[in-house]
């Protein structure tokens, strides 16, 4: 299978269409849920995703170092080119290599300096940004200040930020979607927010979309985690 069939089969397409068509450049989306669930393999996924379209993507990680995070992306598309039969596979593997930046953080960062860090990279660095991920962005912690601060960079750059967020305190309530209550604060700042939570009926990550843009109904994101890949499926 081609690189542009792959695109066009995708899962994500169908995820997309959950959330009236994508993110969109400017917004914010979140990926919540308990420790574990699977929400870096699932960000790595998008990211690939957007990547093999021919667009650049930023990974912001925080703790982890950035070795860890290539190989996230090494696996993540190996599974989908050995699931799919690429044939074109080394190719793209060079288009991910070039058109992604992995930028690492610490947990105790500013929000000030997180953002001057990127936008002096797509700035200055001339690095033109589609999509930025935070990945494990303590965002039930952060001020609200702070998640406006995202939210305006999002828009000022035109590109789509998302986030995974697992709660930090302990002792934290979660609904049926999988949302932590403390994530409450920050909920009409975010544009899309998608809970996930393990089915024990189907051994499947379920996908909630809890908030579409302007749109608070829960709905099914028309997609699930593949609890061996981690990886959307039908």
């Amino acid at each position: 299978m081609e690189v542009i069939d792959l695109i066009k089969k995708s899962p994500i397409r169908v995820f997309e269409a959950s959330i009236n068509g994508g993110l969109g450049k400017g917004n914010v989306g979140v990926f919540a849920s308990r420790h574990g669930i699977g929400k870096t393999a699932c960000m790595v996924h998008l990211a690939v995703d957007k990547i093999l379209q021919g667009k650049n993507v930023i990974h912001v990680s925080f703790g982890a170092n950035v070795e860890h995070i290539m190989n996230w992306y090494k696996i993540v598309f190996k599974q989908i080119a050995d699931f799919r039969s690429v044939e074109d596979a080394t190719e793209a593997q060079l288009k991910i290599r070039e058109s992604r930046v992995i930028m690492n953080f610490s947990e105790n960062s500013s929000m000030d300096s997180i953002i001057h860090g990127l936008e002096t990279l797509v700035q200055d660095g001339s690095f033109k940004a589609d999509a930025v991920f935070f990945d494990g962005y303590k965002l039930t912690m952060a001020t609200e200040e702070d998640v406006k601060k995202i939210k305006a960079f999002a828009e000022k750059m035109q590109t789509e930020v998302w986030c995974s967020v697992s709660p930090v305190r302990p002792n934290v309530s979660f609904n049926e979607y999988g949302i932590p209550e403390s994530i409450g604060p920050y909920v009409e700042i975010i544009d899309v927010l998608v809970g996930l939570h393990f089915n024990d009926e189907n051994s499947r990550v379920i996908m909630t979309v809890v908030k579409d843009h302007n749109k608070n109904i829960a709905h099914p994101a028309g997609v699930a985690l593949d609890p061996e890949t981690m990886l959307m499926c039908d």
